[in-house]
């Protein structure tokens, strides 16, 4: 066997076993590069006589031809085989389920929910929305709603209370939103109609009652408000939040300071099977307070009782939550337990509408 044929063994044997494409190469510029064994068999062609070119010459351009080929085909074969391996690692399983992306696994907090169907009911009634800080003054908070010196809600085992000022007055976490109704008297004239949803503060911890929760007060403005107004309201209110197309309230006298007359609200209940449900039954539930702006409140804001007068309500937006959506306790509301969030918490595309479904 001549020198040419042992190279082209030996090359294509090579070629043969190359395990990937960068082995190939180096096989490639070993035998075709320009320091490469058939390169070198090429360059020698020159200094043969017509007939040694004539005999070696085809010999030697068989060989590259031959190479050629066998790289060619060796680096597709690779290429196959590289892109099978990569599709079998890269495989779907198309029968699997598919996965929630975040906007489907996050978890709106009920009280984000319940504040925006209690928006959605009142904004339909033609309700504004009015907000004020956590951090109030004992004026607003106490002095213009009427509260008398030495009210027991003045105390520090109810309110909590910052140290006093350069001045000597004391700023208060606010212990009610009802400073945001006076805040809203003082900046604009009636016709008012808006509601203060936000956080507020005592100093009381249990089963039913933690030191910051939610509270949603009403207020109504005008010559002409009165307590029939006020009844539709909160009747109409509590058909919509509670899903029910008809519901009994109950109203009972009681005091506070910033109405005149002030009532309770008591709902028609069921308590069968340890189960609250509202629109049946003949057991009945506290849910509310409210009553007539108390004439001193007005002209505290700088409003005429003898021109104007209106009506006040507020609830507790933790505890509506609760007796609507079935939690038997408060404390969870604010523990940030994921667990309890994805159980009870709301999709966040699920946006509260009157028409398409408070809680659907």
């Amino acid at each position: 066997m001549s020198e040419i044929d042992n190279l082209g063994v030996s090359l294509l044997d090579d070629i043969a076993s190359a395990a990937d494409e960068a082995a190939l190469e180096q096989i490639r510029i070993a035998a075709l590069g320009k320091a490469g064994s058939i390169s070198a068999l090429l360059k020698t062609l020159g200094a043969m006589t017509p007939d040694e070119r004539k005999e070696k010459g085809p010999l030697i351009n068989g060989l590259r031809d031959r190479v050629q080929a066998a790289l060619l085909a060796r680096k597709e074969a690779l290429g196959e085989a590289a892109l099978e391996a990569r599709l079998a690692s890269e495989r779907i399983d198309v029968t699997l389920p598919v996965r929630e992306g975040p906007e489907a696994r996050g978890r709106i907090h009920p009280i984000s929910q319940v504040i925006d169907e209690i928006t959605a009911i009142f904004g339909d009634m033609g309700f504004a929305v009015a907000e004020g800080p956590d951090v109030e003054t004992d004026d607003l908070n106490f002095t213009r709603l009427n509260f008398p010196v030495g009210h027991p809600a003045r105390e520090m085992h109810d309110t909590f209370f910052f140290a006093p000022d350069s001045q000597g007055e004391r700023k208060l976490l606010r212990t009610h939103t009802s400073p945001v109704q006076v805040r809203t008297m003082l900046a604009q004239q009636p016709p008012i109609r808006v509601i203060c949803p936000g956080r507020t503060y005592r100093n009381d911890s249990d089963q039913t009652h933690t030191p910051m929760f939610h509270q949603v007060e009403g207020l109504v403005i005008d010559k002409s408000a009165h307590m029939g107004h006020l009844k539709w309201i909160l009747e109409e209110f509590c058909k919509s939040f509670f899903e029910i197309d008809d519901v009994k309230m109950r109203f009972r006298p009681s005091f506070f300071p910033f109405t005149e007359p002030s009532m309770e609200v008591d709902i028609q209940c069921s308590r069968k099977g340890g189960e609250i449900r509202f629109g049946e039954g003949d057991d009945w539930l506290e849910i509310l307070g409210c009553g007539m702006v108390h004439p001193n409140v007005l002209r505290n804001c700088g409003l005429d009782p003898d021109v104007y007068q209106g009506f006040a309500w507020g609830m507790g937006i933790d505890r509506i939550a609760m007796l609507k959506y079935g939690m038997p306790d408060l404390r969870p509301f604010f523990e940030a337990d994921v667990r309890w969030l994805q159980h009870y918490g709301f999709r966040p595309l699920d946006l509260p509408t009157l028409t398409g479904g408070l809680s659907s």
